[in-house]
């Protein structure tokens, strides 16, 4: 869990909620620096996701947009941008997201940690969405090799 200095409230809010319910290996970068920027935090998060340190992260900005963006430049990451239950709900059933982003503008602490809750407690449906997963991973492997 991340966060850069527009996110930082919203995430201490939820820290402090996760540690009280199941916080059990919830590790938190950049939290108490000012000006921190994104892409640093998002790397961070992406990377542990990628080489199988951690299962699932969240990551939080001004907008959830920035760490979105910088996430899905890593192989294996799905981040999506949740500003509601519905889209976290989404996100890990249609598209096993393993990154929540999230906006500490745009979100309080209630419906924070209720989309959190959400996306953490939904399974993927597997299926038919497993198969365009599937071709997701080609369509980047693929683009990966052309730019090389």
């Amino acid at each position: 869990m991340g966060s850069d200095h527009r996110g930082r409230d919203l995430c201490l809010s939820l820290r402090k909620d996760l540690n009280g319910a199941n916080g059990a290996g919830i590790e938190y970068a950049e939290l108490d620096i000012e000006g921190v920027d994104y892409p640093d935090v998002a790397s961070r998060v992406a990377l542990a996701i990628g080489s199988g340190l951690a299962d699932f992260g969240i990551l939080i900005c001004g907008t959830g947009i920035g760490m979105t963006i910088v996430a899905n430049k890593y192989p294996g990451i799905r981040a999506a941008p949740c500003h509601s239950v519905l889209a976290a709900e989404l996100s890990r059933r249609f598209y096993d997201a393993n990154i929540l982003c999230l906006s500490g503008d745009m979100l309080g602490e209630r419906s924070g940690l209720q989309i959190v809750e959400k996306w953490l407690t939904t399974p993927f449906d597997g299926g038919k969405h497993a198969k365009r997963l599937d071709k997701i991973e080609v369509i980047g492997s693929k683009a990966v090799r052309d730019a090389l």
